[in-house]
């Protein structure tokens, strides 16, 4: 059997509640965007870089390859751990919304899905600084 269905004060309370993950959601969604549009041009550059004959005077350019590869690997797992983030910050408001409607207590776990959130965030911005270090090397200005 079901318990009484919330009041629509108890739901508000869960809205206004959620409207802090649901910032952090919307950042994360920016952020997932930013490191794919990065790891496009990583891409892009590479094929451009496989398709350069070893004829060719540009020959020299594919030295870039392997730097661009570690590259693609950071933001890979960055995008990873973004994504990771954005489902812990999901399931927060998940478990706000089911607590309220089933009337148990939720702190705790709200409290470690957000530091979960918080946790994968932060890894993902620790590869994007890395990845961001490698980016700024003498490569890029010859091509």
């Amino acid at each position: 059997m079901y318990p009484e269905t919330p009041s629509i004060s108890q739901l508000s309370q869960v809205i206004s509640q959620a409207a802090a993950p649901a910032f952090l959601l919307g950042a994360l969604a920016a952020f997932i965007a930013v490191l794919i549009s990065r790891l496009n041009r990583i891409v892009d550059r590479t094929i451009v870089l496989n398709g350069i004959s070893d004829d060719d005077v540009r020959c020299r350019l594919k030295a870039d390859l392997p730097r661009l590869m570690r590259r693609a690997a950071m933001l890979n797992r960055a995008i990873f751990w973004a994504v990771i983030g954005s489902i812990s910050v999901t399931l927060v408001v998940i478990v706000a919304f089911a607590s309220a409607l089933f009337q148990i207590q939720h702190e705790r776990g709200v409290a470690i899905l957000f530091m979960v959130a918080l946790g994968a965030f932060t890894a993902s911005l620790v590869d994007f600084a890395r990845e961001v270090r490698i980016a700024l090397s003498e490569f890029d200005h010859y091509a």
